[in-house]
């Protein structure tokens, strides 16, 4: 038979082994990529200058760059994961990824199911189109017909901003930009980045900034409750900023160097 004082020391024991529970059950995101060896990342594939394929067919851009950067920081081995704009976030919820680096916006929406680091890229949204075309605010945009990628920031921005426009929906980046080029439609919604990489291809229907919809820089996204992961990344980005590594990214990547409000 049990004591008064052996089944308190049961209890108490009991109530520790429960407390511990949780913590046994949720793994630490940093140490289990450090068991793994590996740093999983998604990272655009359609998205230049932040993600895409070479002509040596292999990834490149800005994300992809500061993907191998966050990796070397942790001594890891890189294993990009193309997605798009529409599956970039179940892909970390799911737990297929660790990060998500793909020119990823802050919003209120998506604060609710994942962390965001510092800023790392600069980037805003906007309404792009040729010069002929009068449109200075969202309330011009009734009657005209604007291309969006479908789950993109800039394309969620304006269905609320611009409820009489007409916005044509496209799977990802390359479908819109090549909607507006074809005519398809008549002004594109897109980040300064892109609208840049069409400038830069001379087409003839070329793009001007007509408004912004939202000054948003990038964030590295992560599963939520993993500080040391989240200490770690803003670790690497902040040292990366001061030694000049970003300025350089940019550079290369954005032609133009990193702003000094990021």
């Amino acid at each position: 038979m049990l004591t008064t004082f052996s089944r308190t020391r049961r209890t108490a024991l009991v109530a520790l082994l429960l407390s511990l529970a949780p913590l046994a059950a949720h793994a630490d995101a940093l140490d289990t990529i450090a068991k793994n060896g590996t740093l999983r990342v998604a990272v655009p594939e359609d998205y230049p200058p932040f993600g895409s394929v070479g002509a040596d067919m292999k990834p490149q851009g800005y994300d992809v760059d500061m993907a191998a950067l966050l990796a070397k920081s942790m001594n890891v081995k890189l294993e990009l994961v193309p997605v798009n704009s529409a599956n970039r976030i179940p892909y970390l919820t799911t737990n297929k990824v660790d990060l998500v680096i793909s020119s990823l916006g802050k919003t209120p929406e998506r604060e609710k199911v994942l962390d965001f680091s510092t800023a790392y890229a600069p980037y805003f949204q906007g309404v792009f189109g040729p010069a002929d075309i009068k449109v200075t605010s969202p309330a011009d945009l009734t009657g005209k017909t604007v291309g969006a990628t479908r789950g993109a920031l800039e394309e969620i921005a304006l269905s609320q901003m611009a409820p009489n426009a007409t916005i044509k929906r496209f799977e990802d980046n390359n479908a819109t930009i090549s909607a507006f080029l074809s005519g398809q439609v008549q002004l594109i919604a897109a980040g300064n980045i892109v609208a840049a990489a069409i400038l830069s291809k001379n087409p003839p229907r070329r793009p001007e900034a007509k408004f912004i919809i939202k000054d948003s820089p990038c964030f590295v996204g992560m599963n939520k409750n993993e500080p040391r992961l989240m200490s770690k990344v803003d670790d690497t980005i902040a040292q990366a900023k001061k030694d000049g590594t970003l300025n350089t990214m940019s550079k290369k990547w954005f032609n133009q160097p990193l702003p000094a409000t990021l």
